[in-house]
């Protein structure tokens, strides 16, 4: 068995799903850049959507739109209720 702080079952190489998802980091975030507002606009209601699908009590959403000399950058911070639902999320977005 590795000398690893994470439970581990030498026979299957498995984890205590608690030593990955421990809860802690319930926030996914999205970030780049659109040739206009209005792309930016309809990414972030199609990630809103999303996000709503993921959740079990409402998501925070708060996008930030900043003026870029090539375009606009649309920055996203998605706050769960816990770190289930943002994985959730995240690997719906692949």
């Amino acid at each position: 068995m590795s000398k690893c702080s994470a439970d581990e079952t030498p026979v299957c190489c498995c984890m205590d799903v608690g030593t990955i998802m421990d809860n802690t980091d319930c926030t996914a975030s999205y970030s780049r850049v659109f040739a206009n507002k209005a792309q930016a606009e309809e990414t972030l209601a199609a990630l809103t959507a999303k996000a709503r699908a993921a959740e079990s009590e409402p998501c925070q959403i708060t996008p930030t739109f900043t003026d870029e000399a090539d375009g606009v950058r649309l920055d996203i911070d998605f706050v769960f209720a816990c770190q289930a639902e943002a994985l959730i999320f995240q690997l719906g977005l692949r």
